[in-house]
């Protein structure tokens, strides 16, 4: 099966860069039988048209659609200073499960900028890959400050912190609920950016005994978040 990653289904096109793919490396040809993700809960069957060097027409055959699940997961992150180590957790987390995802400008953040465009390839090449139906939304780079005092905020908003002597995020955390968990960078969060937060209705929480990176903290609350949703 031929995947392909088209937001805009009506413009009976693939987008450049899978274009290319289609037709320099898989070389498909008219009448080849494709699959499109359109990151929105649909995967369509279509048949290849007309194609050239740099245009790829479709025509839809039959589409699938996949309902949204009755929860969701905000990750709100400092990214690392190896960027790696960020679009490994991207990755892994689209493969898994979570709705968005916004890097965080930290008081102790190693990297304060991000290649935007960068992550949403990583993350669309995981949802091709993982046959997910929704594409998480990326948002951009926010001062911690700026994004906890968002009033849009869904009610179950947590902070994970090494400082934390709570319940763990499992047992804190309802079921089937929008939610939003906010991790640190590899210095954590300073005291006033967990005073900052708690004023703002976030609750802090463990995940569990051992020290963790930021990546892994990260990837360790999506399918804790996950993993509720069965338990319940």
């Amino acid at each position: 099966m031929h995947l392909f990653y088209q937001p805009d289904i009506s413009t009976g096109i693939l987008p450049p860069e899978e274009s290319h793919h289609a037709v320099k490396v898989l070389r498909l040809t008219p009448g080849s039988v494709i699959t499109l993700a359109d990151g929105a809960g649909h995967h369509h069957q279509a048949v290849l048209k007309d194609i050239s060097a740099t245009r790829v027409a479709f025509q839809i055959t039959s589409t699938t659609h996949t309902p949204k699940r009755d929860f969701s997961i905000h990750l709100a992150i400092a990214p690392t200073k190896n960027i790696d180590r960020i679009e490994w957790l991207l990755e892994k987390c689209t493969e898994i499960g979570v709705d968005s995802i916004t890097p965080l400008l930290c008081k102790t953040s190693e990297r304060k900028v991000v290649n935007h465009d960068r992550l949403e390839k990583v993350i669309i090449s995981a949802l091709k890959q993982s046959m997910q139906p929704y594409k998480p939304v990326l948002h951009p780079l926010m001062v911690f400050g700026a994004f906890v005092k968002q009033p849009s905020l869904p009610t179950q908003r947590f902070i994970a912190h090494m400082g934390a002597t709570a319940l763990s995020l499992t047992k804190t955390a309802l079921p089937h609920r929008d939610y939003v968990i906010l991790i640190g960078p590899e210095g954590d969060f300073t005291p006033t950016e967990v005073n900052l937060a708690q004023e703002n209705k976030f609750v802090s929480v463990g995940l569990g005994p051992s020290r963790l990176r930021t990546e892994t903290a990260g990837l360790m609350a999506v399918v804790m978040l996950n993993l509720l949703q069965e338990q319940a």
